[in-house]
């Protein structure tokens, strides 16, 4: 198939009401895609706009939309509820000027939730709400398209709880190029997880993201073993080799990004912003995925890419909520 191409399809809109589209692939310079929940957290009642993947096409939509040498896109690829979050969920993506038509609608399923508490540090914790309208996301036809011209792609391990959009993730992720970035956010949340999930998702990934509590337990459950302190490079390179990844992205909270590839560690200068009232946490990860995402597919040097994580990492961090618009001199440096 011409990667370069005019196609054209019907979307679903909320409420069950169709779009026309006709979508110039040529326009784009690079696409991101965030396969998997789409979702509101919740804090003390204020509604945030979330879910990992999301926040990754998010911010990488930020990063490159405008790009003078060509705009990319970020691109949600996800199932929402026929409620009132659900068009919030296309409201707030159509203020961040981003497509909505790989953003299924639901009719038998609430468009997910998060209830988050943060601790005195700013470090979340979550109650996920079940049967979620992302755990139902289908396969469309139309989604071959998306797959075969995506540059990269994010995917983790909470939208695999249910075997229907594990299936559709999976699928997606097999009809990509060989030369698509797939990067794996284990992303692990309470019991939403199996050694056959991360097993699996490792199998089809190119590239890895996890953070100190997530490395020993990822090797546990790959039969890799317990790690002791000031092994960490051991065990992220035993898992380069048994998975055959290309990178790892491992985030270590305000010791900043350390990108683990065979030959080399590259970790970025430590990065500090002035937090605001109600900042915290969320998001800050997937902040530093999608740059890491947009500084591999622009092929630019690891030890750059790791300075620029830290510094959007440590931006997202300091304001509430996941997905806060990035100054714009932090989006000059792509």
């Amino acid at each position: 198939m011409n990667r370069y191409m005019t196609y054209q399809c019907w979307d679903l809109f909320y409420f069950g009401i169709f779009r026309w589209y006709s979508v110039d692939m040529n326009q784009y310079s690079l696409t991101i895609c965030g396969i998997g929940e789409a979702l509101f957290d919740i804090f003390d009642g204020v509604q945030v706009l979330g879910g990992a993947p999301l926040n990754v096409a998010v911010h990488a939509h930020q990063l490159v939309a405008n790009r003078p040498s060509g705009p990319g896109r970020g691109i949600v690829v996800s199932r929402i509820g026929q409620d009132f979050l659900g068009s919030k969920v296309t409201e707030s993506l159509s203020e961040k000027k981003m497509d909505n038509q790989y953003i299924q609608s639901d009719p038998d399923h609430a468009t997910g939730q998060v209830y988050v508490q943060t601790d005195d540090d700013g470090q979340p914790s979550y109650d996920i709400v079940a049967n979620a309208a992302w755990d139902w996301l289908q396969y469309d036809p139309d989604m071959d398209t998306l797959a075969q011209h995506c540059d990269a792609v994010c995917f983790g391990s909470l939208a695999q709880r249910e075997a229907q959009s594990r299936n559709t993730i999976y699928r997606f992720l097999e009809t990509c190029r060989p030369s698509t970035i797939k990067l794996f956010d284990v992303n692990i949340r309470l019991d939403f997880y199996s050694r056959q999930i991360i097993a699996r998702s490792l199998e089809i990934a190119n590239a890895l993201k996890l953070n100190e509590e997530e490395l020993p337990l990822v090797c546990k459950l790959m039969g890799l073993g317990s790690i002791e302190s000031g092994q960490e490079r051991e065990a992220l390179l035993k898992l380069i080799k048994q998975f055959k990844l290309n990178w790892i992205i491992y985030t270590r909270g305000a010791k900043g990004t350390a990108i683990h590839t065979s030959g080399n560690v590259y970790e970025g200068s430590p990065a500090v912003a002035n937090p605001v009232e109600g900042a915290d946490a969320v998001g800050a990860g997937d902040s530093v995925a999608a740059t890491c995402l947009v500084g591999a597919v622009l092929r630019k040097p690891w030890d750059k890419v790791a300075n620029l994580a830290n510094q959007v990492g440590a931006y997202v961090a300091s304001q509430p909520g996941a997905t806060p618009t990035l100054p714009d001199e932090l989006i000059s440096q792509f």
